[in-house]
C-alpha cells in the first residue's frame, strides 16, 4: 500500500468504513518500507547503513533512517482518516504481519528483539515517527507494533528490555496518548518470555488477538457455541485482571468461509460485541477491513486463511458481520450512558505455577458464567485480593503458591471466606487440618473415574479423566461426591468461620481438553458444582437465572438502579427465568424482547446468539 500509493482508493475505502460507523482502525507503517536500511560492510562487520546505495540524509529523518516519501504518505493517510472521522491506532514497528517478517534488509538474519544494532535503529524509528505525528488529531494511540513477540525469540528479561526501550521512546516524544501492547499469546507464568504482568507494567493497554484457530483449546467447538464465544472475553479478562491494565479485543475474526458461513460469522460477531462490552473490555476490532484474495504477494500467496477475512469483499460489498457491527454501534449511540459501569464480580480465581494457566482459566470462567456468577483472576504470587469466595482450580506441582500467600489465604477462610481447590497432582502444605481430610495413598490412574454426588441432588453423576488417584479419608469433612468404590472425591469442611471445598479431579482442565464439553447435548453439567459452592454469592445478587447457556452481568447505576446484560451464548433461542431479590423490579428494556412475568419471576426469551439488556429499580 505504501509503495503502491493510491490515495483515491484509500479515500474510497475509508468512506465505506465511515458509512458503516467504524470509529477506529489499526494501521501499519510497514517497517521495511518506512526504514528501508541496508547494511554495507566488509568481512569484519557493518561499516554504514544506507537506503540501498544512497547515503542517509543529514536531516532528522535521515538520522533516524526513515524514508521521507513514506512519511509523507502516512501524513496524507492520516489526513484522509481525519476527514472521515476515523481514529488511528498506529502499529509502529510492523515487522511481523500474517505469518511473514517485514524487517529492513539490514536486519535480516538478526534477532530484532535482542540484537543491539537493530534495537538502536528501532528506537530511532519510533522516536522520530512519534515526534513527527504526535500533533495529528487522527491518532488515538501508539501501538508497539503487530504481534512483535513473533519477531524473534527472547527470554523474559530480553522481552522486558525490548518493551521498555520502545515504550520509553514513545513516551519521551508523546506522553499524552496511551501505549498499546499489540501482543498476543501472553502468559502469567514466571518463566514466560512475554509475561502478562510485564506488559501490564510497561504499557497502558493490553491486547488479545483471540482467534479460535490459533489459540490452544479454542477450536474444538463451532464458533457460535459457548466455549468459542467466550474465548475473547475470558482471555481478555485474564490479561486485564492479572496485568492490572485495561484489555482491548484488538484483533478478532473467523478466518473465512472454511470456518463458518457469513451468517454464522455475523452471529459470532454480535455475541462477542455484547460480551466484550458487558465485561469491561472497552472495544473490539475486526481483522480486517477488506479481503485480500486478489493479492499475489506473500503472505497472501502462502496462507489461505489470510485471504477472505474482510468486513468487505474485494468488490466493496459489505458482509453481514459489518452490518452487525454497524447496528451495535448505532444502538450504543442511542443509549443515554457514557460508559457501562464495571460488572459486579463475586469470586477470585487464583492461577498458579505448574498448571496450564490458560486451560484452567478458560473453563473456570465458563463454569462460573454458567452457574451465574462472575470471577476475576489473579496470579498466586500477587497479593491476595479481597473476596468472600476463592478458587484454586486444577492445582499442579509443588510450587503452587508460596507459604506466606497460602497462610494468608487460609486466614481469610478462617475469617469467613470460602475456598475451593481442585487437584491435578498439586501439593499444598498445610492441607490435612484445614481441609479435614487425610490422603491415604496417591497413585496414577489407568481409567477415567465415575463420580456420583448423592449429597447434591441437582448434580448428575460425571465421568472425568484424572491422571492421579487420591485415596481419601474424610476425617472432619463432609463427603459430597464419591467414586463407585466409595472413595471420597468431593468434600466440604468448616475452617474457622469459613469453609473449604476439595475436588480431587481437575474438572477444569479436563473440560477444556475435551471437545463438546460446553455445547453437546451430553454435557455433564459440571457448572452445578460451582453453583452449589457459590450459593451465598448468588443469593446476594439482584437476580438469579436458571439457564446455563445464558450469561448475565450486573452493573450498578446508582443506589437504586442496576443494568443487566443477558447474553445467549448458544445458536438456539433460549428462555431463562430470573428470580429477583428483595424489592428489585424490571424498570425498562434497552435491547431485545421485553420479559414477561410468571409467579413473580421474569421470563426472558433471547434469540440465538443475541442479548437482552434490562434496567432494574428498587424501592
Amino acid at each position: 500500500m505504501w509503495r503502491d500509493w493510491q490515495p483515491s482508493v484509500i479515500s474510497r475505502d475509508l468512506d465505506l468504513l465511515e458509512q458503516a460507523g467504524i470509529q477506529v482502525m489499526r494501521v501499519f507503517p510497514l517497517w521495511s518500507d518506512f526504514q528501508p536500511l541496508t547494511a554495507l560492510g566488509t568481512g569484519f562487520g557493518v561499516v554504514e547503513l544506507r537506503h540501498g546505495e544512497t547515503p542517509l540524509n543529514d536531516d532528522a529523518a535521515g538520522r533516524a533512517g526513515m524514508s521521507s516519501l513514506m512519511l509523507d504518505h502516512f501524513a496524507e493517510f492520516a489526513d484522509i482518516a481525519q476527514q472521515h472521522g476515523i481514529k488511528l491506532i498506529v502499529g509502529l514497528l510492523t515487522g511481523w504481519m500474517s505469518g511473514r517478517l517485514f524487517v529492513p534488509p539490514a536486519f535480516e538474519g538478526r534477532n530484532v528483539i535482542t540484537d543491539p544494532l537493530a534495537l538502536m535503529w528501532e528506537t530511532r524509528f519510533v522516536q522520530y515517527f512519534v515526534q513527527r505525528f504526535r500533533a495529528h488529531p487522527a491518532i488515538l494511540a501508539w501501538d508497539l507494533g503487530n504481534e512483535c513477540n513473533c519477531m524473534g525469540p527472547a527470554t523474559r528479561e530480553q522481552a522486558w528490555v525490548w518493551t521498555s526501550s520502545i515504550v520509553n521512546a514513545i513516551r519521551v516524544e508523546d506522553a499524552t496518548r496511551p501505549v498499546v501492547s499489540g501482543m498476543h499469546s501472553l502468559s502469567p507464568a514466571p518463566n514466560a518470555a512475554w509475561r502478562t504482568q510485564d506488559q501490564g507494567e510497561l504499557t497502558d493497554v493490553l491486547t488479545t488477538h483471540p482467534y479460535p484457530y490459533f489459540t490452544p483449546y479454542c477450536d474444538q467447538d463451532p464458533i457460535n457455541t459457548m466455549r468459542t464465544l467466550l474465548h475473547s472475553t475470558a482471555e481478555s479478562r485474564m490479561y486485564a485482571d492479572i496485568g492490572g491494565k485495561s484489555c482491548l479485543v484488538e484483533e478478532i475474526g473467523t478466518l473465512g468461509p472454511i470456518v463458518s458461513s457469513e451468517t454464522v460469522a455475523a452471529d459470532f460477531a454480535r455475541t462477542v460485541l455484547f460480551s466484550a462490552w458487558a465485561h469491561d473490555c472497552h472495544g473490539m476490532l475486526w481483522w480486517c477491513a477488506f479481503d485480500f484474495g486478489h493479492l499475489p504477494q506473500a503472505p497472501y500467496d502462502w496462507d489461505a486463511y489470510e485471504r477472505e477475512l474482510g468486513l468487505f469483499r474485494h468488490d466493496g460489498t459489505p458482509k453481514p458481520v459489518l452490518q452487525e457491527m454497524a447496528e451495535f454501534r448505532r444502538w450504543l449511540g442511542r443509549l443515554s450512558l457514557d460508559k457501562l459501569p464495571p460488572r459486579q464480580t463475586d469470586a477470585v480465581c487464583i492461577l498458579s505455577e505448574g498448571q496450564d494457566q490458560w486451560a484452567v482459566a478458560y473453563s473456570s470462567f465458563i463454569l462460573a458464567k454458567q452457574a451465574g456468577f462472575d470471577i476475576t483472576f489473579q496470579y498466586a504470587d500477587q497479593p491476595i485480593q479481597d473476596a468472600s469466595f476463592y478458587m484454586l482450580p486444577a492445582i499442579s506441582g509443588g510450587r503452587i503458591i508460596n507459604r506466606r500467600r497460602w497462610l494468608e489465604l487460609l486466614e481469610r477462610v478462617k475469617a469467613g471466606a470460602t475456598l475451593y481447590v481442585s487437584h491435578d497432582n498439586g501439593m499444598l502444605s498445610p492441607l490435612t487440618e484445614p481441609f479435614g481430610i487425610d490422603v491415604i495413598t496417591r497413585s496414577r490412574r489407568a481409567q477415567p473415574t465415575h463420580i456420583t454426588f448423592n449429597a447434591l441432588p441437582e448434580q448428575p453423576a460425571i465421568t472425568s479423566n484424572s491422571e492421579f488417584l487420591l485415596r481419601l479419608h474424610a476425617r472432619q469433612a463432609a463427603v459430597l461426591g464419591r467414586e463407585d468404590d466409595g472413595n471420597p472425591v468431593f468434600t466440604h469442611a468448616q475452617y474457622g468461620k469459613g469453609s473449604i471445598y476439595f475436588l480431587s479431579v481437575p474438572i477444569e482442565k479436563q473440560l477444556t481438553l475435551r471437545a463438546g464439553s460446553f455445547h453437546d447435548a451430553g454435557t455433564q453439567d459440571c457448572w452445578r458444582i460451582y453453583q452449589h459452592m457459590a450459593q451465598p454469592l448468588l443469593d446476594a445478587r439482584a437476580v438469579r437465572k436458571d439457564n446455563p447457556w445464558i450469561g448475565i452481568t450486573e452493573h450498578t447505576l446508582g443506589d437504586r438502579r442496576r443494568m443487566l446484560v443477558l447474553i445467549n451464548y448458544s445458536p438456539q433461542s433460549q428462555t431463562t427465568r430470573l428470580l429477583l431479590s428483595g424489592t428489585w423490579q424490571c424498570d425498562s428494556t434497552l435491547y431485545g424482547t421485553a420479559p414477561g412475568t410468571d409467579s413473580g419471576q421474569l421470563v426472558c426469551d433471547i434469540a440465538a446468539n443475541n442479548a437482552l439488556v434490562l434496567t432494574l429499580a428498587t424501592l
